[in-house]
């Protein structure tokens, strides 16, 4: 699978696979960040899911994969700081504001400094039509935001250091998006920076917070456990296609269309947290759809 992945970089076929692998990533992005803002303490949250796709990566690490070529390993502890990054202003914008709220401005700051990146690390550059397309994604996606904000009854209190945490997780998010594609494309199989992404990132969060879990309930544990399994294989196929999409294709594109995830989160917080869509919001979101289609017509 390999061979056949790596035969399809700057191809047609391989511009329809990115685009595929770009909009699964984006559902199942938004379904990982519903099941680490759940009813558990976000930070044992991620834990439980790092933990997890640590512990089953590690097989495929050691047995499964080509061993990483030596110029791999500075690159993997790069990878490793700016996800620590990452995951502890994630944790703390969780923490502190709405999910409906933190999560549109967090994936709404990453794409455009994420083009941004790709321009200057891979020579990528936008057309004036694709630029307009981002633009119309974000006035959507914060857009969402603000419209969240004003109905909002929860978290009030702490909302404005949660949206500043949440540009700054952004600003991770755009900075992880550009490394890791440049990670992904300096290896020969695409399935070993994979596998041992997972297993080094896994490692973290839960030595980070092992204080934390003697005051998790026992009646807790087995179902945050599960959370943990089930969080690490949606991260798997969410984190995966996009560092695929990303290794095959455009990564400013891909980047993008991604973060069509916020209508997948509005629609999640719809049918799992019972929060109404409405015709403003609804409108919101179609605007973020739009904006991904006059990015992928305009390139």
């Amino acid at each position: 699978m390999s061979a056949w992945l790596v035969s399809l970089e700057g191809t047609p076929a391989g511009h329809n696979v990115a685009l595929g692998l770009a909009l699964m990533a984006a559902f199942l992005h938004a379904l990982f960040g519903a099941l680490q803002k759940g009813r558990h303490d976000p930070w044992l949250s991620r834990a439980a899911i790092d933990a997890s796709y640590a512990i089953i990566a590690a097989p495929f690490a050691f047995l499964v994969v080509p061993w990483p070529e030596p110029h791999m390993w500075p690159i993997f502890a790069g990878a490793f700081v700016i996800h620590v990054g990452y995951k502890i202003a994630q944790a703390m914008t969780y923490s502190r504001g709405a999910y409906a709220v933190v999560y549109p401005v967090v994936r709404g700051t990453g794409p455009f400094f994420a083009v941004i990146g790709a321009g200057l690390l891979f020579g990528e550059h936008f057309t004036a039509g694709q630029w307009a397309g981002v633009g119309v994604l974000m006035a959507g996606i914060f857009g969402l935001a603000i419209y969240n904000l004003r109905t909002i009854t929860v978290d009030r209190e702490t909302m404005v250091p949660a949206l500043g945490l949440a540009v700054l997780t952004g600003g991770f998010v755009a900075l992880y998006t550009t490394y890791d594609a440049y990670g992904i494309r300096a290896t020969a199989d695409p399935f070993t920076f994979l596998a041992w992404f997972f297993l080094i990132d896994g490692i973290f969060m839960p030595v980070y917070t092992w204080r934390r879990w003697r005051y998790l309930p026992t009646s807790e544990i087995v179902p945050l456990l599960q959370r943990g399994v089930i969080g690490a294989f949606v991260a798997y196929f969410s984190f995966g296609a996009i560092l695929l999409a990303t290794r095959i294709d455009s990564v400013g594109e891909a980047a993008v269309l991604r973060e069509t995830s916020t209508v997948f989160a509005a629609l999640i917080a719809w049918v799992m947290l019972g929060d109404r869509v409405g015709p403003r919001r609804l409108a919101l979101m179609t605007l973020i759809a739009a904006g991904a289609v006059i990015v992928k017509l305009t390139g």
